[in-house]
């Protein structure tokens, strides 16, 4: 009754794909963000003379789940640094300050330990790089310049 539905199987190899998008521009590794920023943005330098806008978002985690005689962990803070080589993105960024709550996506990539390296050294640890994608203020809060002047 169905065979007259089924189609025939081609022939040679057959490899089912679920998108017609290559695997190059499917690839994506992305963090998502919603934290205050830890500091003002700062403006720095590359060794080839590159500016480029490092800040830091800090999130709290979730306390975690209760123990079993039913008191519960503290909740952590982490902290993250992104970076921006974007001009465009780079002055705007310049116009945030310590505190804001921000909207953050950035892309993420994963570095290896450099095993030639001191082990002290950052470069003998695993690093995330995140570079700088979109940003959005969601919550300004008050400088602490006007907070003095209305006392």
């Amino acid at each position: 009754m169905f065979a007259a539905t089924r189609r025939a199987a081609p022939t040679g190899s057959f490899t089912r794909t679920f998108s017609t998008t290559s695997r190059r521009q499917a690839d994506l590794a992305k963090l998502t963000l919603i934290g205050r920023l830890g500091k003002t943005p700062e403006v720095r330098t590359t060794k080839t003379d590159k500016e480029y806008v490092s800040y830091t978002v800090a999130t709290t985690n979730a306390p975690p789940p209760p123990n079993p005689d039913g008191t519960r962990g503290e909740s952590t803070t982490s902290w993250h640094t992104i970076v921006s080589f974007s001009p465009a993105a780079n002055n705007y960024l310049r116009t945030l300050q310590k505190g804001w709550q921000v909207y953050v996506e950035a892309n993420y990539e994963l570095r290896d330990a450099n095993p030639n390296a001191e082990p002290d050294s950052p470069a003998a640890q695993r690093q995330i790089l995140l570079r700088h994608e979109h940003v959005r203020v969601l919550k300004r809060t008050p400088s602490a310049e006007s907070q003095s002047h209305d006392d």
